[in-house]
This record gives structure tokens, sequence and C-alpha cells, in this order.
């Protein structure tokens, strides 16, 4: 078998895109529902404030996934629903629902991966300033030291933040995503400096306050490169594609991965982005750099890079008529062993999948069934990448599919489909799709089937 014996097959889902329930038992208000009041925000005037009504459907919902044969399941806490205000008070009927999924996921035998942030700042700090205020990454090691003291008498699995490339770049630059702000480079980069001070902080009070002895990661978005050929040029010129920083966005890894595993900001991008920089401390990169002890990354697709003049990366377009998803990114299993394999050489973490999918256009047949050939297909290009990116040697411990259900998918409202099960949300119907079944014969042979033709 080239899956480690202990390999982890899970699926993943976030708080504000499945839970619902967004005025119930002293939630208070975060960043997403505020914008979702914004007019022209969400595709067709949706929101998140019933979703997947997970927060009243989770004992049937983790039920379907044992029916799958998940060992593993990622979600996050919803920060508002546990501290209504951001700080002080704790809402303690907010806690007891984690409390309460926790439970009934270990008496699945499904393993629970927590994910501290996804997204959900709650309003009342962004009143405060959100993640511009210096105290910022303080109110964030609060707000875990809360749920690490509920929850880590059972759980060990932590993921600290997720995707920060992407909730600044869209929620702070170009205004796509909650709070919808569009702001200067120098006060992105603040705000991603906070973001990694909160990232160790939170990795200090979980080591320091956890009952069972921790594994947490963190979780940014992969931007991708896979060589034209594997001739050498051609590789190289990936792999410098993929930890150069050339423009002035947070689009880029090295930003936000070389303070976290390395301890320093980047050269190149300390030199371009010059007076936009943050000041900081010593101090504050040994707290941002405390060890973790998986590194957590999420890939969907990504650019192919060719040897140009000089051996310089150059960006191949895609060919006329190529393989898209229905949310129109491009198909490029490629990236599941060149990402696993750069990100191993640069940075020798074990690496966690935490999210690959795919949105497909999928509805019910007329035999009741919801058929995804598509996902099939995807997922398996995708898992036999990362089965030779193990076989090569790369250390890979598990696997997490985006996502277990079909959910609010953020601006794009209900419009997208990433689920392995299909959600009717006029009624809250569940409807295991055929990649569902298709997966749990994948993770009852622990890969084997991967190599057998659907």
């Amino acid at each position: 078998m080239s899956f480690p014996k202990k390999f982890v097959w899970g699926a993943a889902s976030a708080a504000y895109q499945v839970e619902g329930a967004v005025h119930e038992d002293g939630r208070g208000a975060s960043v997403w529902d505020m914008f979702c009041r914004k007019g022209g925000a969400i595709w067709n005037g949706q929101s998140g404030a019933v979703a997947c009504d997970h927060y009243h459907r989770h004992q049937s919902d983790v039920k379907l996934m044992q029916g799958i044969g998940l060992q593993a399941y990622r979600f996050s806490v919803s920060w508002p629903r546990v501290l209504p205000e951001g700080t002080g008070k704790v809402n303690a009927r907010g806690l007891a629902f984690y409390d309460k999924l926790v439970d009934e996921l270990l008496a699945a035998n499904i393993t629970p991966w927590v994910t501290l942030f996804h997204w959900d700042l709650p309003y009342a700090l962004y009143c405060r300033g959100g993640w511009l205020n210096p105290d910022s990454s303080d109110w964030f090691a609060d707000y875990t030291r809360v749920v690490v003291a509920k929850l880590s008498d059972r759980v060990q699995h932590w993921i600290t933040l997720n995707e920060p490339q992407v909730f600044i770049s869209l929620g702070y630059q170009e205004g796509r995503h909650a709070p919808g702000d569009k702001l200067a480079l120098k006060e992105l980069l603040r705000i991603g400096h906070n973001a990694l001070l909160a990232h160790g902080k939170a990795v200090q009070v979980i080591r320091k306050h956890a009952k069972l002895r921790p594994q947490i990661g963190y979780a940014p978005f992969a931007v991708l490169s896979y060589p034209a050929t594997e001739r050498a040029a051609d590789v190289r010129a990936a792999r410098q594609d993929m930890f150069t920083i050339i423009a002035k966005h947070c689009w880029n890894n090295t930003w936000w991965m070389d303070p976290v595993f390395k301890g320093r900001y980047p050269e190149d991008g300390l030199k371009l982005f010059g007076k936009d920089v943050p000041s900081y401390t010593d101090r504050d990169m040994e707290t941002i750099s405390q060890p973790v002890d998986f590194f957590g990354v999420n890939l969907y697709t990504g650019n192919q890079v060719r040897a140009g003049k000089g051996g310089k990366p150059e960006r191949v377009p895609p060919p006329v008529g190529h393989d898209l998803t229905a949310f129109r990114w491009p198909v490029t299993p490629e990236i599941m062993y060149w990402g696993a394999k750069f990100f191993w050489e640069r940075y020798r973490r074990p690496i966690v999948v935490t999210e690959n999918g795919m949105s497909n256009i999928d509805w019910v047949s007329l035999d009741g069934r919801v058929h995804d050939p598509q996902r099939v297909d995807y997922t398996r290009r995708h898992l036999l990448g990362l089965e030779r990116a193990i076989k090569s040697g790369v250390n890979v411990s598990a696997y997490f599919h985006w996502s277990i259900m079909d959910n609010f998918e953020w601006a794009d409202g209900y419009k997208e489909r990433f689920g392995l099960i299909y959600v009717d949300y006029r009624n809250q119907g569940r409807i295991l799709k055929d990649s569902a079944y298709w997966y749990k014969q994948v993770i009852a042979t622990n890969g084997k089937h991967l190599h057998e033709e659907p």
C-alpha cells in the first residue's frame, strides 16, 4: 500500500457555511452577517442565516459521515457563537454545541479536527478595528483559551487559521468577501502581521492549556505551480514561481508561510513591499514561529510553468477548451504531486491536505440519486497525485475532502456545490452523492480503490 497504514481520510466544513442558527442561543453577529446585509454582496441576496442547519441537524449529519466511513471531520468553531462580543463573557449555550458535536463524532469513531478561525470575525471586534487593532492577536489568544479549556480533554488536532491570504485579500483588499473593505497594501500587511501573531499566540495557548497532547497545524491557501515537463529546468522554474513574490498583493506563499516555518519574512517580499511592511520585533517572529506539528495546505488549482529565457519562470497559458470546474477553476491534478513535493522540500513539516475538492453542477436525477462523475474523476486524479508524492518520500499524513456537504459558498451563496452530500435547501434534505459512495470505498481500502476504474 502506498498510503501509510495510519493515513487519515476525512472531510471538512466551516461554521458560517453550514451551521445556520445565527440568531439562536446567544450567538453574536460576525462580519459575514454584516456583509450579507449589504446589497449586491452575495449572489441572489442569499446569506448563511440558515445554511445547512447543521446546528440543529448535527446528530443526523454525523450519522451520514459515519455511513461514508469518515475517519476525521474538520470543522471550525464560530468565534461569535462562543464569545458574542469577541471578548469577555463566554456564551455557554454556544460552546455547548461544539461540546455535543465532539462527543457525537467520537461516539461514531470519527476524530474531530478543530479549526479556530475560518473567517467569521465577531462584528463587535470589527467595530473596534478588527484585525487592524494591535490587540487582535490577544483577543484571538483569549478566545483560543476558552475553546481549548472546553474541548481539549477530547480534541487533539487543532488548526489555528484558515487561508489568511484569502480572507485578507478578498475581504480587505478586493472587498468581495466580508467585511467588504478595500484597503491599501500598508493596512493589508498590518492585518497580516496581526493574524500571524494570532496564530503564534494560539499555538502557545494550546501547548500550555491542552489536556491531551495536541497536534497543531496551520492551513494557508496554496498558490501552486507545476512544471510543464519533468525536465530539470522546468522543475526549477515551477519551484521558483511558487516561492517568489512578484506583485504587491497577498496572493503568494512565502509571506504567509516563511514566518511560521522559518521564523522570518522572505527577503524578496521585504524588498518589494518596502515601507509598507509593518514594524515588528524579533520577539514577534519568535511568537509567530512557534513549533507546529503539521503543515495544513488547501490545494485546488495551479499554474503550469516552464523555463523561459535564462531559465526564468514563464507561466504557460492553458489551452483552448481546457478543463474547468463549475466555479471555472482550471482542473490541474498535477498540483497534488508537485505542490506537496515543493512544500515538503522547503518546510520539512508533515503535510495534511486540509482542503481539496471541486464545485460541480449537481442535481437530483429521476432515479433519486445525485450522479457526479466529474467529482469522482477530479478527486481520483488528485489522490493519485498525492499517492505519487507519498511514494517519492513526501510525508503526507491526512487528506480532507472539501466539503462534507453542499453549503453557503461565501459571496457565491448557494450557487456552487462542493459537497459529497447533496443538500436540498428548500427542506434541508440530504442525499449522498455517487462521490460519497466512491470515497467510502477509497477510505475502506486505504486508497487501493483509486486503482480500480469507477
